[in-house]
């Protein structure tokens, strides 16, 4: 039974988010639980509010535990950017791109 779960608009850079993306892709659900929880980069936090989620979807569909799941497909994709200014001398301005990700993770039961 394949699972998939989104969340959008995660307000960290996709190139952030990507490096714990990497970290986890492939593990079983309980060894992503315990990475991401002990895991110093902020950006394991919305992964794990992501993966806790799919797997409480899990229970609530089927009555699934979490120890047959695995991390099948884990992506970050670009999501829009907030454009803001920064005052600099003279009068002038310098542009700051406030950058989002939007990620996909699909989990599996292995057979």
């Amino acid at each position: 039974m394949s699972l998939k779960v989104h969340a959008r608009y995660v307000r960290i850079s996709p190139r952030k988010m990507r490096a714990v993306c990497n970290l986890v892709r492939g593990k079983k659900v309980d060894v992503v639980v315990d990475e991401l929880l002990h895991s110093r980069r902020r950006a394991a936090r919305s992964l794990l509010k992501l993966v806790r989620s799919a797997v409480a979807n899990a229970k609530q569909k089927g009555n699934v535990g979490l120890e047959g799941f695995y991390v099948k497909e884990l992506t970050c994709g670009d999501g829009p950017r907030m454009k803001r200014w920064l005052p600099r001398a003279k009068g002038s301005a310098s542009p700051i791109l406030k950058r989002m990700c939007h990620i996909n993770l699909v989990l599996d039961e292995r057979a």
